[in-house]
Protein backbone atom coordinates (compact mmCIF):
# COMPACT_ATOMS: atom_id res chain seq x y z
CA UNK A 1 0.00 0.00 0.00
CA UNK A 2 1.50 3.43 -0.73
CA UNK A 3 2.66 5.59 2.47
CA UNK A 4 2.74 9.25 2.80
CA UNK A 5 4.92 9.67 6.31
CA UNK A 6 7.97 10.81 5.62
CA UNK A 7 11.17 8.66 4.17
CA UNK A 8 13.77 7.12 7.08
CA UNK A 9 16.54 5.51 4.77
CA UNK A 10 14.71 2.15 4.00
CA UNK A 11 12.06 2.76 6.46
CA UNK A 12 9.04 5.02 5.79
CA UNK A 13 7.20 6.05 2.50
CA UNK A 14 8.36 5.08 -0.43
CA UNK A 15 6.83 7.65 -2.61
CA UNK A 16 7.73 7.24 -6.23
CA UNK A 17 7.92 10.87 -7.93
CA UNK A 18 9.64 9.85 -11.68
CA UNK A 19 8.21 7.85 -14.34
CA UNK A 20 11.35 6.40 -14.91
CA UNK A 21 15.11 5.80 -14.05
CA UNK A 22 17.95 5.03 -15.98
CA UNK A 23 21.01 3.62 -14.82
CA UNK A 24 23.96 4.25 -17.07
CA UNK A 25 27.27 2.48 -16.65
CA UNK A 26 30.10 4.74 -18.29
CA UNK A 27 33.36 3.72 -17.81
CA UNK A 28 35.30 6.61 -18.87
CA UNK A 29 35.39 9.33 -15.92
CA UNK A 30 35.37 12.34 -18.08
CA UNK A 31 32.38 11.03 -20.30
CA UNK A 32 30.55 11.52 -17.21
CA UNK A 33 32.11 15.03 -16.29
CA UNK A 34 30.88 16.14 -19.72
CA UNK A 35 27.45 14.68 -19.52
CA UNK A 36 26.85 16.39 -15.94
CA UNK A 37 28.41 19.61 -16.65
CA UNK A 38 25.68 19.52 -19.76
CA UNK A 39 23.00 18.16 -18.20
CA UNK A 40 22.27 15.10 -20.04
CA UNK A 41 23.06 13.51 -17.50
CA UNK A 42 20.70 14.21 -13.58
CA UNK A 43 22.97 12.77 -11.06
CA UNK A 44 26.75 11.02 -10.99
CA UNK A 45 26.73 8.22 -7.59
CA UNK A 46 30.47 8.09 -7.03
CA UNK A 47 32.61 10.56 -8.85
CA UNK A 48 36.40 10.40 -7.74
CA UNK A 49 37.84 12.41 -5.47
CA UNK A 50 40.04 14.29 -7.74
CA UNK A 51 37.05 15.17 -9.78
CA UNK A 52 35.30 16.79 -7.50
CA UNK A 53 36.82 20.41 -7.40
CA UNK A 54 35.54 20.24 -11.37
CA UNK A 55 31.86 19.71 -10.86
CA UNK A 56 31.91 21.98 -7.50
CA UNK A 57 32.97 24.73 -9.93
CA UNK A 58 29.37 24.12 -12.10
CA UNK A 59 26.97 26.22 -10.05
CA UNK A 60 23.96 23.84 -11.54
CA UNK A 61 25.64 21.00 -9.95
CA UNK A 62 25.53 20.09 -5.85
CA UNK A 63 27.91 17.71 -4.11
CA UNK A 64 25.92 15.83 -1.47
CA UNK A 65 27.39 13.17 1.25
CA UNK A 66 26.81 9.31 -0.24
CA UNK A 67 26.86 7.54 3.04
CA UNK A 68 26.95 9.40 6.63
CA UNK A 69 28.27 6.18 8.04
CA UNK A 70 31.48 6.60 5.68
CA UNK A 71 32.81 3.16 3.93
CA UNK A 72 35.74 1.08 5.16
CA UNK A 73 38.80 -0.61 2.80
CA UNK A 74 40.35 -3.47 3.05
CA UNK A 75 43.29 -6.30 2.18
CA UNK A 76 42.23 -9.50 2.22
CA UNK A 77 43.97 -12.44 2.32
CA UNK A 78 43.89 -16.15 0.69
CA UNK A 79 44.32 -18.62 3.50
CA UNK A 80 44.34 -21.70 1.48
CA UNK A 81 48.17 -21.05 -0.15
CA UNK A 82 51.42 -19.69 1.37
CA UNK A 83 52.62 -17.58 1.92
CA UNK A 84 49.28 -15.92 4.08
CA UNK A 85 48.31 -19.63 5.08
CA UNK A 86 50.80 -18.41 7.51
CA UNK A 87 49.74 -15.94 10.81
CA UNK A 88 53.00 -14.36 11.00
CA UNK A 89 53.06 -13.23 7.33
CA UNK A 90 49.41 -11.52 8.11
CA UNK A 91 50.56 -10.10 11.23
CA UNK A 92 53.85 -8.45 8.89
CA UNK A 93 51.66 -7.31 6.82
CA UNK A 94 49.40 -5.67 9.36
CA UNK A 95 52.70 -3.95 10.53
CA UNK A 96 53.28 -2.06 7.40
CA UNK A 97 50.01 -0.88 6.09
CA UNK A 98 49.67 2.56 6.56
CA UNK A 99 45.77 3.72 6.71
CA UNK A 100 46.70 7.51 5.81
CA UNK A 101 48.96 6.25 3.08
CA UNK A 102 46.03 4.60 0.96
CA UNK A 103 43.02 7.66 2.21
CA UNK A 104 45.21 9.93 0.87
CA UNK A 105 46.16 7.95 -2.23
CA UNK A 106 42.19 7.37 -2.44
CA UNK A 107 40.62 10.69 -0.99
CA UNK A 108 43.50 13.23 -0.34
CA UNK A 109 41.96 15.51 1.58
CA UNK A 110 41.94 14.70 5.44
CA UNK A 111 38.91 16.16 5.78
CA UNK A 112 37.45 13.40 3.75
CA UNK A 113 38.77 10.15 5.46
CA UNK A 114 40.19 9.22 9.16
CA UNK A 115 42.25 6.72 10.27
CA UNK A 116 40.22 3.86 11.85
CA UNK A 117 42.05 1.15 13.66
CA UNK A 118 38.85 -0.86 14.00
CA UNK A 119 37.09 -4.07 12.43
CA UNK A 120 33.80 -2.20 13.04
CA UNK A 121 32.83 1.05 11.52
CA UNK A 122 33.96 3.63 13.45
CA UNK A 123 31.20 6.23 15.13
CA UNK A 124 29.11 3.44 16.17
CA UNK A 125 28.23 1.32 19.06
CA UNK A 126 31.00 -1.40 18.04
CA UNK A 127 33.66 0.07 17.29
CA UNK A 128 36.89 0.33 20.25
CA UNK A 129 40.34 0.74 19.83
CA UNK A 130 40.73 -2.93 21.74
CA UNK A 131 44.04 -3.79 20.36
CA UNK A 132 44.19 -1.12 17.61
CA UNK A 133 47.89 -0.29 18.53
CA UNK A 134 48.67 -2.52 15.49
CA UNK A 135 47.68 0.00 13.11
CA UNK A 136 47.84 3.11 14.95
CA UNK A 137 51.91 2.93 15.70
CA UNK A 138 54.73 4.09 13.43
CA UNK A 139 55.05 1.47 10.54
CA UNK A 140 58.08 -1.05 11.70
CA UNK A 141 59.19 -2.13 8.43
CA UNK A 142 62.28 -4.17 10.18
CA UNK A 143 59.73 -5.47 12.74
CA UNK A 144 58.03 -7.08 9.63
CA UNK A 145 60.81 -8.17 8.03
CA UNK A 146 61.69 -10.36 10.96
CA UNK A 147 58.36 -12.01 11.03
CA UNK A 148 58.58 -12.92 7.46
CA UNK A 149 61.77 -14.87 8.07
CA UNK A 150 60.46 -16.50 10.74
CA UNK A 151 57.43 -17.18 8.69
CA UNK A 152 60.33 -19.39 6.37
CA UNK A 153 59.33 -16.72 3.17
CA UNK A 154 61.74 -17.94 0.55
CA UNK A 155 60.55 -15.92 -2.35
CA UNK A 156 57.58 -17.08 -3.27
CA UNK A 157 55.71 -15.02 -5.49
CA UNK A 158 52.25 -13.02 -4.38
CA UNK A 159 49.71 -12.52 -7.01
CA UNK A 160 48.01 -9.47 -5.59
CA UNK A 161 44.65 -8.36 -7.41
CA UNK A 162 43.51 -4.67 -8.72
CA UNK A 163 40.81 -3.10 -10.36
CA UNK A 164 42.11 -0.44 -11.73
CA UNK A 165 38.60 1.19 -12.58
CA UNK A 166 37.65 1.20 -8.81
CA UNK A 167 39.67 4.56 -6.94
CA UNK A 168 39.64 2.66 -3.72
CA UNK A 169 40.45 -0.45 -4.66
CA UNK A 170 43.25 0.94 -7.15
CA UNK A 171 45.09 3.21 -3.86
CA UNK A 172 44.86 0.35 -1.95
CA UNK A 173 46.62 -1.53 -4.53
CA UNK A 174 49.60 0.42 -5.50
CA UNK A 175 50.21 1.94 -2.07
CA UNK A 176 50.27 -1.97 -0.30
CA UNK A 177 52.39 -3.23 -3.35
CA UNK A 178 54.83 -0.75 -2.59
CA UNK A 179 54.88 -1.55 1.16
CA UNK A 180 55.40 -5.48 0.01
CA UNK A 181 57.78 -5.24 -1.78
CA UNK A 182 59.70 -3.27 1.19
CA UNK A 183 59.57 -6.11 3.30
CA UNK A 184 61.33 -8.68 0.54
CA UNK A 185 57.74 -9.44 -0.59
CA UNK A 186 57.89 -11.35 -4.37
CA UNK A 187 54.93 -9.22 -5.51
CA UNK A 188 53.00 -9.79 -8.64
CA UNK A 189 50.84 -6.76 -9.27
CA UNK A 190 47.96 -7.85 -11.10
CA UNK A 191 45.69 -5.27 -12.79
CA UNK A 192 42.58 -5.41 -14.07
CA UNK A 193 38.72 -4.30 -14.02
CA UNK A 194 36.54 -5.11 -11.00
CA UNK A 195 34.89 -7.80 -13.04
CA UNK A 196 37.49 -10.13 -13.38
CA UNK A 197 38.64 -9.34 -9.75
CA UNK A 198 35.37 -10.35 -8.26
CA UNK A 199 35.65 -13.75 -11.17
CA UNK A 200 39.10 -14.30 -10.13
CA UNK A 201 38.99 -13.96 -6.36
CA UNK A 202 35.94 -16.63 -6.11
CA UNK A 203 38.69 -19.49 -7.46
CA UNK A 204 40.60 -21.90 -4.93
CA UNK A 205 43.23 -22.58 -7.38
CA UNK A 206 46.72 -21.78 -6.72
CA UNK A 207 47.72 -18.50 -6.96
CA UNK A 208 49.99 -19.14 -10.06
CA UNK A 209 46.72 -21.47 -11.89
CA UNK A 210 44.23 -18.35 -11.64
CA UNK A 211 43.89 -17.95 -8.13
CA UNK A 212 45.05 -15.34 -6.09
CA UNK A 213 47.24 -14.56 -2.26
CA UNK A 214 45.65 -10.45 -1.98
CA UNK A 215 42.85 -8.59 -3.31
CA UNK A 216 41.26 -5.12 -1.94
CA UNK A 217 37.99 -3.90 -1.38
CA UNK A 218 35.61 -1.92 0.34
CA UNK A 219 32.38 -2.13 2.38
CA UNK A 220 29.68 0.84 3.15
CA UNK A 221 29.45 1.25 7.12
CA UNK A 222 26.54 -0.76 7.37
CA UNK A 223 28.44 -3.60 6.44
CA UNK A 224 30.95 -3.55 8.84
CA UNK A 225 28.31 -2.25 12.04
CA UNK A 226 29.30 -5.49 14.18
CA UNK A 227 30.31 -9.48 14.04
CA UNK A 228 26.79 -10.53 12.92
CA UNK A 229 27.09 -8.60 9.40
CA UNK A 230 30.53 -8.24 8.68
CA UNK A 231 31.25 -11.20 6.57
CA UNK A 232 35.20 -10.61 6.61
CA UNK A 233 35.27 -11.63 10.25
CA UNK A 234 33.56 -15.09 9.46
CA UNK A 235 36.67 -17.51 9.90
CA UNK A 236 34.52 -21.05 9.39
CA UNK A 237 36.89 -22.42 6.81
CA UNK A 238 35.25 -23.52 2.99
CA UNK A 239 32.04 -21.76 4.16
CA UNK A 240 33.66 -18.14 5.05
CA UNK A 241 33.88 -15.17 2.42
CA UNK A 242 36.64 -15.50 -0.03
CA UNK A 243 39.82 -16.14 1.67
CA UNK A 244 38.17 -18.50 3.78
CA UNK A 245 40.19 -18.65 6.91
CA UNK A 246 39.32 -20.92 9.66
CA UNK A 247 39.45 -19.97 13.31
CA UNK A 248 37.22 -21.74 16.12
CA UNK A 249 38.06 -18.58 18.41
CA UNK A 250 36.69 -15.87 16.31
CA UNK A 251 33.60 -18.12 15.30
CA UNK A 252 32.97 -18.58 19.19
CA UNK A 253 33.25 -15.33 20.38
CA UNK A 254 30.68 -14.22 17.31
CA UNK A 255 28.18 -16.52 18.40
CA UNK A 256 28.63 -14.72 22.07
CA UNK A 257 27.82 -11.76 19.95
CA UNK A 258 24.74 -13.16 19.09
CA UNK A 259 23.29 -14.63 21.89
CA UNK A 260 24.68 -11.90 24.26
CA UNK A 261 21.82 -10.17 25.82
CA UNK A 262 21.80 -6.46 25.86
CA UNK A 263 24.25 -4.18 24.28
CA UNK A 264 26.96 -3.40 27.54
CA UNK A 265 27.49 -7.35 26.91
CA UNK A 266 27.99 -7.29 22.87
CA UNK A 267 29.96 -4.04 23.46
CA UNK A 268 32.54 -6.35 25.52
CA UNK A 269 32.53 -9.03 23.42
CA UNK A 270 33.36 -6.55 20.20
CA UNK A 271 35.78 -5.64 21.75
CA UNK A 272 37.29 -9.48 22.22
CA UNK A 273 36.05 -10.14 18.71
CA UNK A 274 38.77 -7.33 17.40
CA UNK A 275 41.33 -8.28 19.87
CA UNK A 276 41.22 -12.06 18.29
CA UNK A 277 41.37 -10.39 14.98
CA UNK A 278 44.15 -8.60 15.43
CA UNK A 279 45.88 -11.30 16.38
CA UNK A 280 44.66 -13.74 13.36
CA UNK A 281 44.40 -11.37 11.31
CA UNK A 282 41.54 -11.66 8.60
CA UNK A 283 41.89 -8.85 6.90
CA UNK A 284 43.58 -5.96 7.09
CA UNK A 285 41.21 -2.49 7.81
CA UNK A 286 42.95 0.46 5.54
CA UNK A 287 40.85 3.37 6.28
CA UNK A 288 37.46 5.11 7.24
CA UNK A 289 36.12 7.40 3.69
CA UNK A 290 33.53 9.88 3.45
CA UNK A 291 32.99 10.20 -0.37
CA UNK A 292 30.50 12.53 -1.91
CA UNK A 293 27.71 11.78 -4.80
CA UNK A 294 27.22 14.58 -7.91
CA UNK A 295 23.14 15.88 -8.79
CA UNK A 296 22.07 18.34 -10.81
CA UNK A 297 20.20 21.67 -9.06
CA UNK A 298 16.91 20.42 -10.15
CA UNK A 299 17.15 17.28 -7.98
CA UNK A 300 15.57 17.14 -5.12
CA UNK A 301 14.52 14.52 -2.33
CA UNK A 302 18.37 12.81 -2.09
CA UNK A 303 18.46 10.60 0.55
CA UNK A 304 22.05 10.40 2.19
CA UNK A 305 22.23 7.01 3.46
CA UNK A 306 24.61 3.60 3.22
CA UNK A 307 22.08 2.38 -0.35
CA UNK A 308 21.16 4.37 -3.38
CA UNK A 309 17.70 5.17 -3.12
CA UNK A 310 15.29 6.18 -5.70
CA UNK A 311 11.83 6.79 -3.94
CA UNK A 312 11.59 10.76 -2.76
CA UNK A 313 13.71 12.17 -5.38
CA UNK A 314 11.90 14.22 -8.35
CA UNK A 315 13.15 16.71 -10.69
CA UNK A 316 12.32 20.35 -10.50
Amino acid sequence: MPRSEPTDWASGGKVVKVDRVEWLVVPDAMTKVTAMQSGEDDWWENPPADLWPVLEANSDIVLAPLDPLGGTGCLRFNFLYPPFDNVKMRQAVLMVTSQPDIMTAFVGDPKNWKVCPSFFTCGTPMASNAGSEALTGKRDFEAAKKLVAEAGYKGEKIILLDAVDQPLIHAEALVTTEALKNIGLNVEYVASDWGTVVTRRASKKLPAEGGWNMFETGWVGSDTLDPSVNVMLRANGDKAWFGWPSDDKLEELRMQWINASDSEARQEIAAKVQERAFEFVPYVPTGQFFTKTALRKYIKGYISAPAIFMWNIEKV
